[in-house]
């Protein structure tokens, strides 16, 4: 069974935060669907609040602390991103930004991407088609073509799957769950057999 690593990033800034709230949703849904393809699936989640001193810390030092570096390296090892930011100013958060800015930013190609925001009003919602999803394209990403937004209102119908902002998340976790399937481009290929010499050189011999 093959194996997906997905790894969330939530920039939500309270306790508990509308942004992880979302993000736990998406990525539940996503592992529900890859799951009913076949798929083992990872979860690792990222609190960018929790790093915040570090990611700061590595502009002026250029150092990534232990923590931020784990974060760092589990981004690159991830098969998809599950990035969830609250709006401020019409935009991403700056602690959303600084965390995309610390990365490498070709560790990023090819990646399948889900985007979610939330906010106060829904006035924000734009943000994501104008903000968010140019951020990822220009880092090259697989950007899945449902985003999702959630205001105070999506909140409010807690049925069972039958609210606008469930069916929002089930298709867009759908949309980033086919991006996971098959081949991947950010799968690395098996590593080369290191063969002794004379095996080599009787293969060089054998091909004359």
């Amino acid at each position: 069974m093959e194996t997906r690593r997905i790894t969330v990033l939530s920039a939500g800034l309270g306790v508990p935060s509308s942004s992880r709230l979302l993000a736990d949703q998406l990525a539940a849904s996503a592992q529900r669907q890859l799951s009913a393809s076949g798929y083992a699936v990872t979860v690792d989640v990222v609190e960018l609040r929790d790093l915040a001193v570090d990611i700061a810390n590595n502009f002026v030092t250029g150092y990534a602390a232990p923590r931020l570096a784990e974060a760092i390296a589990g981004v690159e090892a991830s098969d998809g991103i599950i990035a969830v930011s609250p709006v401020f100013s019409a935009s991403y958060s700056g602690l959303f930004k600084s965390f995309i800015d610390v990365l490498d930013p070709k560790s990023l190609a090819g990646k399948a991407v889900l985007l979610g925001a939330t906010a106060g009003t829904d006035r924000h919602q734009m943000v994501l088609d104008f903000a968010m999803r140019p951020l990822f394209t220009y880092l090259r990403t697989r950007i899945a073509a449902t985003a999702v937004f959630a205001g105070p209102q999506d909140w409010g119908n807690t049925d069972d799957g039958g609210s606008p902002l469930s069916v929002r998340i089930d298709r867009a976790s759908g949309e980033f769950a086919r991006l996971l399937e098959g081949a991947q481009p950010q799968q690395k290929p098996a590593a080369l057999e290191s063969l002794p010499f004379e095996q080599l050189l009787a293969g060089i011999s054998g091909g004359h």
